[in-house]
């Protein structure tokens, strides 16, 4: 069910999101978290929220949207939606769409929905403040998630969480990784168990997911890692063997191989936004080896200038 708002209230909200509980009981209160999405505009504001309903089943939380609609009004306005059902996962949806002086607010718009005695987290699904943490939203929030993918200088960005970096921070690109990077540090734990001397991170320029795996191998590695444009793969030389892990680009299914030895066939998909964001939802410690592998980007070579 979606319940639309206009020209309304952060009182009126809520007060409607009460009397929906007790007409329906719609609305569960098993929540463990408030999960703050910040699209940057409209055009992606539906992505985000179907993306952050679905991680909801998993994490059931309140959603809440804010999104700046017409930063040049003059009148503050504040429009409001309610998803809740089958619309909203396991937890409830608010989007707050802002005009005016009022979308220089977004957190004095927010703060009266975040529920009590429970973590937040916020996710920035398009462009994102330099500083998560140091954003009016970032502050509110223990688990701050960006994503560097689809900018308009994707590696530039990754870099630039570095500096802005707090614990907490992490970026989609980087869980998009996670199954890349436990199926080769499988293929290293295995005999003869040497040293991995160099490694190739090779796809397309433009995407950061890999350069934030080249940036891992960095930092885990004494050899040499370059980041090249090409097929899709990933090679670690060791003395008496090379390792290449690769994936057609828009494949669903890898290669595993060895030196010497058959192929394998692995399930290895590009991962979805909303199974990202799942996973980064699972933990809301800081994440040492997304901040050790940002650090590492500075030791990879770029075939072409990178």
């Amino acid at each position: 069910m979606i319940v639309d708002l206009p020209e309304t209230t952060t009182n009126a909200i809520n007060k409607r999101i009460t009397a929906l509980r007790e007409e329906g009981g719609a609305i569960t209160l098993g929540r463990v978290m408030s999960l703050v999405v910040v699209p940057d505009t409209e055009s992606i504001v539906e992505d985000a929220i179907e993306a952050a309903v679905s991680s909801s089943r998993e994490h059931p939380c309140r959603i809440i949207v804010v999104v700046p609609v017409d930063r040049l009004s003059s009148e503050p306005r504040l429009d409001g939606q309610l998803r809740v059902g089958g619309d909203a996962g396991a937890g409830e949806v608010v989007v707050l769409r802002t005009h005016g002086p009022l979308a220089a607010h977004a957190t004095s718009v927010v703060l009266p929905f975040l529920l009590p005695d429970t973590p937040v987290a916020v996710w920035w699904p398009g462009e994102a403040p330099e500083v998560p943490a140091k954003d009016p939203l970032g502050r509110l929030a223990i688990r701050r998630i960006t994503d560097s993918t689809g900018r308009d200088d994707p590696l530039g960005t990754l870099r630039s969480r570095l500096a802005g970096y707090s614990p907490g921070d992490t970026d989609l690109a980087w869980s998009r990784i996670t199954y890349w990077r436990a199926l080769l540090a499988s293929a290293v734990d295995q005999p003869p168990y040497e040293p991995i001397t160099s490694a190739v991170v090779s796809g397309i320029a433009e995407e950061p997911a890999l350069d934030v795996l080249a940036g891992w191998l960095a930092s885990r590695i004494d050899g040499t890692v370059r980041r090249e444009v090409g097929e899709l793969k990933v090679e670690l030389v060791q003395p008496s063997q090379t390792i290449t892990l690769s994936r057609p680009q828009h494949g669903s299914t890898a290669t595993l191989s060895r030196t010497g030895r058959p192929d394998a066939q692995l399930a290895l998909a590009r991962r979805e936004t909303r199974e990202c964001l799942a996973e980064d939802l699972r933990r809301l410690d800081a994440d040492e080896v997304y901040h050790e592998a940002l650090a590492a980007l500075d030791k990879v070579h770029y075939a072409s200038g990178g």
